[in-house]
């Protein structure tokens, strides 16, 4: 089971980054796709989901009407678009299959490898 993050980089603050997370090993139909994001000294947090099957989505409000997540089932692949970025969005960013909608850490049953987000002032 993997899941292989990319996207990425660095950014000036007010610009933009897609994240992408390519899922392989296992069928994920089943589940739930999120993104969760830790900054330095700080908590993992969750950021956003959507269910592979129905599409649904679910977000944190600091990444609500600035962030989307969408998936492509073809390419087993979530994208999360990331727009107004700001320096405090700054963070490695998590890919992580989980069983339930809700933003729950300990939801989580795979986790991707982190893709690091630098946004400057």
């Amino acid at each position: 089971v993997q899941l292989q993050a990319s996207g990425g980089g660095l950014v000036q603050a007010g610009g933009s980054l897609r994240l992408s997370c390519t899922a392989s090993g296992r069928t994920f139909s089943n589940y739930v796709m999120g993104w969760f994001r830790q900054a330095p000294g700080k908590e993992r947090e969750f950021v956003a989901q959507i269910s592979w099957s129905s599409g649904s989505t679910y977000y944190a409000d600091s990444a609500k009407r600035r962030f989307t997540i969408s998936r492509d089932n073809a390419k087993n692949t979530v994208y999360l678009q990331m727009n107004s970025l700001k320096p405090e969005d700054t963070a490695l960013y998590y890919c992580a299959a989980q069983s339930s909608f809700g933003g729950r850490i300990d939801s989580v049953d795979y986790w991707g490898q982190g893709t690091q987000v630098t946004v400057s002032s």
